[in-house]
Formats: C-alpha cells, sequence, structure tokens
C-alpha cells in the first residue's frame, strides 16, 4: 500500500459518511504536505492558523468572498472535530468543502 493510500485510510476512519473521491481529491490538492507532520494538521486553538485556512484555502484556492461566513465555517469545524486531538488538515479542508457546498470546485 502506497503512502497515499494509507493517508486516505486514515482519513476515511475519522470521517461518518465519507464521499472518497471527494476525499481523494482533496487529499491530493494537498500535495506532499500530507506527509509532514506540522503542516498535515490544523491547529483550532492557533488563531494565524485558522486565519492561514481562511486565506489560502478559502479565498485563494476556491475563490470565496471575504467574510464572517468564512470564519464561521471554520469554527463550526473546529468544533465538529473537537473530539480528535489531532486534526488531520485533509479531513479538516473536507468538512469545509462539504460545508460550503465547494465540491464542484473539485
Amino acid at each position: 500500500m502506497s503512502k497515499f493510500e494509507a493517508a486516505i485510510t486514515e482519513y476515511m476512519g475519522k470521517i461518518d459518511a465519507c464521499d472518497e473521491a471527494l476525499l481523494r481529491k482533496v487529499t491530493k490538492g494537498l500535495g506532499p504536505s500530507i506527509y509532514l507532520k506540522d503542516a498535515s494538521m490544523v491547529s483550532c486553538s492557533d488563531q494565524s492558523e485558522l486565519d492561514r485556512v481562511r486565506n489560502n484555502f478559502l479565498i485563494k484556492k476556491h475563490g470565496l468572498a471575504e467574510g464572517p461566513n468564512l470564519d464561521e465555517a471554520i469554527k463550526k469545524v473546529c468544533v465538529a472535530m473537537k473530539d480528535s486531538r489531532q486534526k488531520k488538515r485533509a479531513v479538516f479542508y473536507y468538512h469545509l468543502v462539504k460545508d460550503l457546498g465547494l465540491e464542484g470546485n473539485y
């Protein structure tokens, strides 16, 4: 099993009713960062990290307009994943994509 396939298997275990095809696309979009310990995770307690998610992923990558709805979506995912001490970036982004209806961008 490749490292990518192992990562997908791990991520699928963290998502209820997972759309595997979408998860693969989101994960592939993250490139080699999924293999780096620090880069592969999102820290909900670090505001600069959440700003980076908003600015780089939602605004730059998906072309969304800046607004309070983006911060609300990020906080919603943080609350949904609160039981997970290590929030994997691919899973976090997958939830954002699903919550904001961005599936068409993939």
